[in-house]
């Protein structure tokens, strides 16, 4: 075919060549005085312009350039140019073959359906960046063109620019970016608890979901401490950010919380110091955060939370409660004083703490996805783990989440049977006077003789509670009372009074009269501590830990 019939029609070429022949001068206007004969004279001097692009042979310019150039025509398109780039890159190629049979490399990289639509819609397309068999990178563009003026036959020309490097150069970014990923989840998974501590009252599971594959992992982490005495802390949060330096702030906060965790501090206290610390750590970086503490002996899960969601909480009927108030700032922003508040956590009831990549959605309120949580925690029944899975499904959370995702679940079971006996409560209230010490040595000694411990760890328990009685009675003031508690791991024993001074252990001079009595119960005990009570008053306690059966 003669290839000097064919030109693409490319967007403007049109009306560029209209324009340039409306401009041009007409012979009976060159002399009409309309350009002065001096400046005409000069323009005649000067070396003769360049050709128009019209002008230009337009096979001679196609063969120079250094992009890939084929040139197809008909519904079956056959093969009618291709440049000296193309044979270069892929070798000879016969013309007025079937592309399909010319062009194996274009049926390689899945060309001909475009090259069927732009034919049939007379627009161009483009693919970018397709490796090609020459282990090549190139971003065809597929042209309509039509034979003559007339429109008779149209064809596709098909331009190939080697984009190898732009190619490779993304691919590294890419590597390089899955790299820090990689490194961000490794160090974020370290930092997490790689085993949850196991409360006696309470039975908790957590998992943790990064974000997807084209999302930086973020902050998110939980963890569950526990406190002695029964008590238990539990605490999730949210670094806002992401990347490495979101997860070792993190792992800073996380470390920080264990460590004020152990001075058995109200939930609000801990959130304030948090918020000092996470200042220092890097006064640009917030997060948010929920501490909580729950008391078997209370039935209630006592909470301060720093700009987090809200707690909810299941009871054994399947009504979920959210524990809204109260709310300070995250932290990190300073100024506030934080306050605590409580919500029932009674037997048969579920709590689930988590971070918004759960309930987060665009351009969804962030009340709905709350809200659907709501509805998927009422139904959510068996073990922690499960409840944990449901509410993550439940969620939509796949793989490639574009959200870090932390969830905490925890149960207060209803025991009943032989589970029951394990779990036993007894209390006293001590009215103070030389009665009081013997009264609580002998009421110690029946419940312990009931609840059928061995002689040793029966005497045992009587001499802490003669102790801890004898430092309430001594330093203490009213009301004062005496707690024993056992689970199917430990016996405690409790006393509580109206002084907010804390004991702590000391070394006794052979002299000294006193100040024996919490060196003694620290030498029997497998643990033992104290902390302030919310109405102005001190705990303190000590456990033994049971054998094995």
């Amino acid at each position: 075919m003669n290839f000097t019939r064919w030109s693409a029609r490319l967007p403007g070429t049109q009306r560029r060549a209209a324009a340039r022949t409306d401009t041009t001068l007409s012979p009976d206007r060159r002399g009409d005085g309309s350009v002065p004969a001096a400046r005409a004279k000069q323009l005649t001097d000067e070396a003769p312009p360049a050709p128009a692009v019209d002008d230009l042979p337009v096979r001679d310019v196609l063969d120079r350039v250094p992009a890939l150039v084929a040139l197809v025509h008909g519904p079956d398109h056959r093969l009618a140019y291709v440049n000296d780039a193309y044979v270069t890159a892929f070798g000879m190629r016969d013309l007025g073959e079937r592309a399909r049979t010319a062009l194996p490399e274009l049926d390689e990289l899945g060309l001909f359906p475009l090259l069927d639509q732009v034919q049939r819609s007379g627009r161009p397309r483009t693919l970018k960046s397709r490796k090609a068999p020459d282990g090549r990178s190139y971003t065809f563009t597929c042209t309509p063109v039509t034979e003559g003026d007339s429109g008779g036959g149209r064809g596709v020309l098909v331009f190939a620019t080697d984009v190898t490097d732009h190619a490779e150069a993304a691919a590294r970014l890419r590597a390089s970016e899955g790299r820090q990923r990689e490194t961000a989840v490794t160090l974020q998974r370290s930092l997490l608890p790689q085993e949850l501590e196991e409360p006696d009252d309470l039975r908790v599971a957590a998992t943790y979901h990064p974000g997807g594959t084209e999302a930086a992992v973020g902050g998110d982490w939980y963890d569950v401490i526990t406190l002695g005495g029964g008590r238990t802390a539990l605490v999730i949060g949210d670094v806002m950010g992401r990347g490495v330096r979101a997860a070792a702030v993190m792992g800073q906060l996380r470390t920080a919380v264990r460590a004020y965790a152990r001075l058995d501090l109200p939930p609000h206290e801990v959130l304030q110091l948090l918020d000092g610390l996470a200042i220092e750590i890097d006064a640009n970086q917030i997060a948010t955060c929920v501490y909580a503490i729950h008391d078997p002996n209370e039935g209630r899960l006592v909470y301060a939370s720093a700009g987090h969601l809200p707690i909810l909480v299941r009871d054994e009927n399947g009504t979920v409660q959210r524990a809204d108030e109260p709310t300070g700032p995250p932290l990190g922003t300073g100024g506030w004083m934080h306050t605590s508040g409580s919500i029932a956590l009674t037997p048969g009831s579920t709590a689930v703490l988590y971070t918004d990549g759960l309930v987060e959605r665009r351009n969804e309120d962030l009340d709905e996805g709350i809200a659907a949580l709501e509805r998927a925690l009422s139904g959510a029944t068996g073990s922690p783990q499960v409840v944990c899975d449901r509410l993550v499904r439940s969620a939509g959370v796949t793989p490639d989440h574009d959200d870090d995702v932390a969830v905490l679940v925890l149960q207060h079971p209803a025991r009943k049977g032989a589970q029951a006996e394990l779990f036993r409560n007894a209390a006293l209230e001590l009215l103070g006077g030389v009665e009081a010490a013997p009264r609580a040595r002998a009421f110690a000694s029946g419940v312990l003789t009931s609840w059928r411990f061995s002689t040793e760890l029966h005497d045992l328990g009587v001499l802490a509670t003669s102790e801890l009685v004898a430092n309430s009675l001594q330093h203490g003031t009213p009301p004062m009372r005496l707690r024993l508690r056992r689970t199917d791991r430990r016996l405690i024993v409790e006393v509580t009074d109206g002084d907010d001074h804390l004991p702590r252990r000391r070394r006794a001079e052979p002299v000294d009269e006193s100040g024996r009595g919490i060196a003694i119960v620290a030498t029997i005990a497998s643990n033992w501590g104290s902390r302030r009570t919310p109405g102005g008053g001190k705990a303190v306690w000590c456990e033994f830990i049971l054998p094995k059966p």
